[in-house]
């Protein structure tokens, strides 16, 4: 038998309080949203914990995820992040998380916020969510849109019923249990 997250994160300094009060959980924050999005791009081929280990140093490099000034770096910022031992230094990476903060602050004029663009796409399948992640965003595959997404309650899977975590999570009722309980199937078995 295999360990999950619901498993190994519980009394982890780094899991342990990721995964019991944010993992799974909706926010509307589009700071909150934008932060979950970089560090699933820059978690790709490395360890979430490593994220998680780089996680305030990510804060202070990208502004407090401040969605604008993000988006109004120039290459002045760009050398600075890529020379931010602090951080991911990968120019892809950092290129995206340029460019997606673009890609947000113009999501503003159809739908009011990153937060709205996702709540007027929901809800989808995985693989509807991916196609929509990749003609939107940069650097968005399957895995960090799914991990995106879970992690902000808009797919299932972040949680076991069995895990201590579930109930706080059901409470607030993230937006798959809503489709859910309104009669979306579209997340498979």
């Amino acid at each position: 038998m295999s360990l999950t997250y619901c498993d190994v994160a519980p009394g982890h300094p780094h899991h342990g309080p990721y995964h019991g009060t944010e993992y799974g959980f909706p926010s509307g924050d589009d700071r909150v949203l934008f932060e979950r999005l970089v560090l699933e791009i820059n978690q790709a081929g490395l360890s979430w914990l490593t994220i998680l280990r780089k996680r305030d140093a990510f804060r202070a490099a990208f502004d407090g995820f401040d969605i604008d000034r993000v988006a109004a770096y120039g290459e002045a910022e760009r050398d600075r992040l890529l020379a931010d031992a602090g951080i991911v230094r990968n120019r892809l990476k950092i290129d995206a998380a340029i460019e997606n903060a673009r890609r947000i602050v113009a999501l503003r004029s159809s739908h009011g916020s990153f937060d709205g663009w996702l709540r007027a796409h929901h809800p989808l399948g995985k693989a509807d969510w991916v196609r929509l992640f990749k003609r939107t965003f940069r650097f968005t595959g399957g895995e960090i849109t799914g991990e995106f997404l879970m992690s902000l309650g808009y797919l299932p899977g972040a949680h076991q019923r069995e895990c201590s975590v579930w109930a706080a999570v059901a409470a607030v009722e993230p937006p798959w249990m809503t489709a859910v309980r309104q009669g979306f199937a579209g997340y498979g078995a």
